[in-house]
């Protein structure tokens, strides 16, 4: 399939440009929506070419919207294709997008790659998205140009890293991390790809799990899931030895996590 996308790119009579690892992305992504009564949306127009692709991509039955900031992007309107003129760093715009055009199932973000831009149109569209839709926010690696961020430490992958913590946070064992902001009523998953963010939005799934068991017979057998981390710590047995129980037992999981953090923590630079 992704070499039929690759394909309808290649000869469009309007000049497109995209990553060459795109194409896999796309049609793992989007493959299941062709052919189907859809609403797709594509910020970003420029020369007109994409919108031309997806058209024939998803088939007659979609809708296709394309959204830009210049208006010239007007004259790409017709022959199955619709362009809205907006600032996706507006709040305000998508209001009233949505409100004219209701909700959509795809919206796949080539616009202007600020961290204003894409955080704005994630916070305001995902509420608008389908159950079983996608947002797909591409050319993320932006987040690490300082030209398109107004401050690093609020890249738009920073706010993905933030969108992560937020939705494993609701892990029923775990004491829950208040977000004043949060999307977990609407986003069930997220993907990264080589510059390319993806979220999945059902509000169906996006209820609080919970441990479920079946009727088989329980061998009691002891769970080791913690024994492993304890490697770094043989080599204190002595010290061990002279240590009062309770006092021991907090030392040695103080030790533990000391010497486990020293191991991995190299990974996070």
């Amino acid at each position: 399939m992704s070499k039929e996308l690759r394909n309808l790119f290649e000869t469009s009579k309007h000049y497109s440009i995209k990553w060459e690892k795109y194409f896999e992305i796309y049609d793992d992504i989007f493959s299941k929506f062709r052919g189907k009564k859809i609403t797709f949306v594509e910020i970003g127009i420029l020369n007109g070419g994409s919108l031309k692709i997806w058209r024939e991509y998803f088939g007659p039955d979609a809708r296709v919207i394309g959204i830009d900031l210049n208006p010239e992007c007007k004259q790409f309107e017709g022959n199955g294709v619709e362009i809205v003129i907006g600032n996706q760093s507006d709040p305000i715009f998508w209001d009233e997008f949505f409100k004219k055009y209701g909700k959509v199932d795809i919206i796949l973000d080539d616009g202007g790659h600020t961290n204003l831009d894409q955080i704005t149109t994630t916070i305001k569209s995902i509420e608008n998205i389908n159950n079983d839709g996608i947002l797909l926010i591409e050319d993320t690696s932006t987040s690490y140009i300082s030209e398109y961020n107004s401050n690093p430490k609020y890249s738009f992958i920073n706010f993905c890293k933030k969108t992560v913590d937020d939705l494993n946070y609701t892990f029923p064992f775990e004491k829950k991390k208040k977000f004043n902001f949060s999307l977990n009523k609407y986003i069930y998953s997220i993907q990264f790809y080589e510059s390319i963010v993806v979220f999945k939005v059902n509000r169906n799934r996006t209820r609080t799990n919970k441990i479920i068991t079946n009727k088989g017979i329980n061998s009691g057998i002891r769970d080791f899931f913690m024994k492993g981390n304890e490697i770094y710590l043989e080599k204190y047995q002595s010290i061990f030895n002279k240590i009062s129980f309770v006092r021991l037992t907090k030392f040695k999981k103080k030790l533990k996590n000391f010497l486990n953090t020293n191991k991995i923590k190299n990974y996070f630079n």
